[in-house]
């Protein structure tokens, strides 16, 4: 069942604050990997590439758990446990730039590669800890 996030959850999400998004590999072990972060008003959004570890993992194993902090302040902070509940190939080339405007202030991603296709990752929150 989603959790709603409160307001200053919802402004970290979308401030240029950097997330660790764990994932299970196959084995059961936990994938950690650094993240941009975004948040749609209702979900958590994540933009990787089709092919990544993390990738692999969310498609056999949806569960997720992400930490979020405060760049300016890392001492506030918050960690969402919950899942990828969709995953989207539409508008993600556009998003990535949208990203790259808020953690780079460039308006094109810079390290895209020419044969990687980019994914929007939606994460419905199911748990929610933090110090805010």
């Amino acid at each position: 069942m989603a959790v709603v996030l409160s307001a200053k959850t919802k402004m970290l999400l979308l401030g240029p604050n950097f997330g660790n998004l764990a994932t299970v590999l196959a084995n059961g072990s936990p994938h950690v990997a650094p993240v941009w972060v975004d948040y749609d008003g209702k979900h958590l959004i994540v933009n990787t590439a089709e092919g990544r570890q993390k990738m692999l993992n969310i498609r056999r194993d949806p569960r997720v758990a992400i930490s979020v902090m405060n760049a300016e302040n890392p001492y506030q902070w918050v960690g969402i446990r919950g899942r990828v509940v969709e995953i989207i190939h539409e508008g993600a080339d556009e998003h990535i730039d949208k990203m790259a405007k808020k953690y780079l202030g460039q308006d094109k991603y810079p390290m895209r590669r020419p044969e990687e296709q980019r994914v929007i990752l939606k994460i419905e929150s199911e748990n929610v800890i933090g110090n805010l």
